[in-house]
């Protein structure tokens, strides 16, 4: 697929668990610019119950939240992703999207999106519709993430400052 014409950016980090907070609050930034958003990002609950690998994503740019992995339980050695639970986000995220938007925000380009599901269709039709896109990736998914965009996506460093310049500004 080409994607020449689109604005596409994606950022990461190094640490586990540093991209969502990032993102979450350069959701929150943009859409305080009056930016149409979808998409999604991480927003880790606090409940009472929840154990280390509960993973919870508001689809933006103002809910639900929707709970993204199965729940092992409080004593659970690792994290799986609940398929159910990651075709609800897409799926809202893809209606928002159908509702037209300036910017779709992604928390992450995994190991779904490196094999052609998860939020990958979402990606290709915002950037379709025009709109521009911002994705989290970790080192592992990189390589596939530029496989699927070419040379079109653009490395933005994780930091608020220039997030939201190439947001609000264009990134020029």
């Amino acid at each position: 697929m080409e994607f020449s014409a689109m604005r596409l950016a994606y950022t990461m980090t190094e640490g586990r668990g540093e991209l969502d907070p990032l993102l979450h609050q350069i959701a929150t930034q943009a859409a305080a610019t009056g930016l149409r958003l979808a998409g999604i990002v991480q927003v880790n609950s606090d409940r009472p119950g929840c154990a280390r690998c509960d993973m919870d994503a508001i689809v933006l740019p103002d809910g639900p939240v929707i709970r993204i992995s199965q729940s092992l339980g409080r004593e659970a050695r690792g994290c799986r992703l609940d398929a159910e639970g990651l075709e609800t986000a897409v799926a809202a995220a893809e209606a928002r999207l159908a509702q037209g938007v300036d910017l779709l925000i992604v928390n992450k380009f995994g190991k779904q999106e490196a094999a052609g599901r998860g939020f990958r269709p979402v990606i290709a039709a915002a950037l379709e519709a025009g709109a521009d896109v911002l994705v989290g990736v970790n080192p592992m998914n990189l390589e596939a993430l530029r496989e699927f965009t070419g040379d079109t996506a653009e490395a933005l460093p994780a930091d608020p400052g220039a997030l939201l310049h190439w947001i609000t500004i264009g990134g020029d």
